[in-house]
């Protein structure tokens, strides 16, 4: 017999009486939203579909009134090495971990690169509350971006919120420290962006590039206009886009050392890393069908910034 350890929670739907009739599949592709790939793993795993605490085949017709659950079974991440690293918890539940990123910290393990990541301490931490979790997150911060940061419990979650940020449905606001002050004081940069052909490892804004969309809104200005602490919304999320959408119009983040200012500046020295802070995300919890945002505050060495460019 199969323990519950085995599978997390199931995922629960009661068919209405306007779906009295429709066939199981088309319940849980049309209503419940599971996808292809994930319909193919349910249907090997011994509990993963049941109606009625009974499997089925997809194939069957269903009742108003019927039980639909979806089990998924618990997974590891036994490639990633669990480490204790520091990281803040700003909210968890058994679908969802949204944490707060440190400046300097990697969120996944690279080639090269297999300790001191984010992921070996949250599966560090899931394994000492003896919970069995694979590190899945929804989106990826730079190395030195600080910030809110989403993390899927299982494969279901992860479809449900990457559709979301496909869909432009997630919002995902930054607050950044650049040098002068953009013109407008409020508007939007378009523009493409693709590698650097002369660089792999930099993007640049090129006609040939992908749709790439920033909005951004002057927060403070510092200094007569020397610096400013702008508040950004994306509205695609290409890699660094942020970033070069600042330099693209005169106003590179203070810190920045692949994507630099225009001329040398003596603000760069007041900070060890570009000054980008993932400050708000917000999404629709795929179980509850919730709205939920979640915040976090300047960390020290931004406000150390900020107070220096108030002085």
């Amino acid at each position: 017999m199969m323990t519950s350890m085995q599978y997390y929670e199931p995922i629960t739907y009661i068919v209405p009486q306007a779906e009295d009739g429709f066939y199981l599949k088309t319940i849980l592709s049309n209503r419940m939203q599971v996808s292809r790939k994930l319909m193919s793993r349910l249907k090997l795993t011994e509990q993963g579909i049941t109606v009625n605490g009974e499997r089925r085949y997809i194939s069957v017709k269903v009742q108003a009134g019927d039980c639909i659950q979806i089990r998924m079974e618990q997974e590891r991440s036994d490639d990633i090495f669990p480490q204790p690293i520091d990281f803040q918890i700003i909210y968890e539940d058994e679908h969802l971990l949204v944490v707060m990123k440190n400046a300097g910290i990697i969120v996944h393990p690279t080639h090269g690169h297999y300790m001191n990541t984010l992921a070996n301490g949250i599966v560090h931490y899931w394994q000492e509350k003896g919970w069995n979790y694979r590190f899945r997150p929804v989106h990826r911060l730079d190395q030195e971006t600080s910030g809110v940061l989403c993390i899927a419990k299982n494969p279901y979650i992860h479809q449900h919120i990457s559709e979301q940020m496909i869909a432009g449905e997630v919002d995902k606001q930054y607050l950044a420290f650049v040098h002068g002050v953009p013109q407008p004081i409020k508007g939007t940069v378009e523009g493409p962006i693709d590698r650097d052909p002369e660089n792999p490892h930099l993007r640049i804004v090129t006609p040939s590039g992908y749709e790439s969309i920033t909005h951004y809104e002057v927060v403070e200005s510092y200094q007569e206009g020397i610096a400013s602490l702008v508040q950004l919304k994306l509205e695609t999320g290409r890699t660094h886009q942020i970033r070069v959408h600042m330099q693209h119009i005169g106003c590179s983040l203070i810190g920045d050392k692949m994507y630099t200012h225009e001329q040398e500046n003596a603000l760069d020295t007041r900070i060890e890393r570009h000054a980008l802070h993932a400050w708000k995300l917000g999404l629709t919890h795929p179980i509850t069908k919730q709205w939920m945002e979640f915040t976090a505050d300047l960390p020290q060495d931004l406000m150390k910034l900020q107070a220096s460019l108030l002085e």
